[in-house]
């Protein structure tokens, strides 16, 4: 069945054959960085002479060891978090789109029954909550930290697919920054630590964190947004690990959510809610159709 969606400048087309743990009872402390809460100020290394070329502002280029730094690992196997360095505060760089640009102006999307190559290089295995059937491949665009159009991909369950395709649609209008949309890997996501990703999607088969039931992200009910803007955070432990400095909730640098803005507004008129609300501990990226 082929359907077209239309709503201002956005397009869907849309072609079916047919994180988080759940909140508790009392609020944790958070934990703070040591670093302080003012912006970063570029080491001397970084300030150009007149006879030297402009360098790029601090935060808007990736460091060259980014994803490359293994961090040592607590008895959970999760990494020690540490203070968040200068080069990862007021991060607000976009990564190479992987996917090719879809084609026409403004927001495009595109649904597609999951293929079998998609699936392949996903977190998807027998035994999973989720049929493969039920997993929808989605490619949209998004609105970059460098301020242009990207394109992403997804999967999602089917049955929400329409309904999350809309929130992004809204993200996009109001110009929400968003670092890389990609579907998680097994290869990532049996890497070790690094402690400094920040990625966007949907479903990842695995377990919620620090328990043995599956996250709603494993029945493709759940989506992250900007990880590392938006950390998970439970007593001392912060993922990612490297993310503390945006423990400060009342920092306002792009890419993050804050109660009634866009993102929790945009989700919660498809009814889904934020993990940003819950009491015992903080998801901030996290948004999930059963709030769990």
């Amino acid at each position: 069945m082929i359907r077209t969606y239309a709503a201002g400048a956005a397009v869907l087309l849309l072609a079916l054959s047919a994180c988080g743990g759940a909140p508790e009872a009392d609020p944790s402390p958070t934990t703070s960085d040591s670093a302080p809460s003012t912006s970063a100020e570029p080491s001397p290394s970084d300030v150009p002479s007149s006879s030297s070329p402009a360098v790029a502002k601090p935060g808007t280029v990736p460091p060259p060891w980014l994803g490359t730094r293994v961090l040592e690992e607590d008895a959970e196997g999760y990494g020690i978090a540490g203070p968040t360095p200068t080069e990862l505060r007021n991060r607000a760089w976009t990564l190479t789109d992987t996917l090719p640009m879809l084609p026409g102006d403004g927001f495009v999307a595109e649904i597609d029954v999951a293929p079998d190559d998609v699936i392949a290089r996903s977190t998807w295995e027998r035994g999973c909550p989720v049929s493969r059937q039920e997993l929808a491949w989605v490619r949209m665009t998004f609105w970059g930290f460098d301020g242009a159009r990207h394109t992403g991909e997804m999967l999602i369950n089917a049955r929400v697919a329409e309904d999350v395709v809309g929130v992004f649609r809204q993200l996009y209008e109001a110009k929400f920054p968003i670092e890389q949309m990609d579907i998680t890997t097994k290869a990532a996501l049996d890497a070790p630590p690094t402690g400094d990703g920040n990625g966007t999607g949907g479903f990842v088969c695995r377990p919620s964190v620090g328990q043995t039931s599956f996250s709603q992200h494993a029945y493709g009910l759940a989506v992250d947004i900007n990880t590392f803007q938006n950390p998970y955070v439970k007593g001392d432990r912060v993922i990612p690990e490297l993310s503390r400095w945006y423990l400060d909730r009342s920092r306002q640098a792009p890419g993050m959510i804050h109660r009634d803005d866009v993102v929790v507004q945009a989700f919660a008129d498809i009814g889904w809610e934020w993990g940003g609300d819950w009491s015992s501990l903080k998801d901030y990226q996290h948004f999930s159709e059963n709030g769990r």
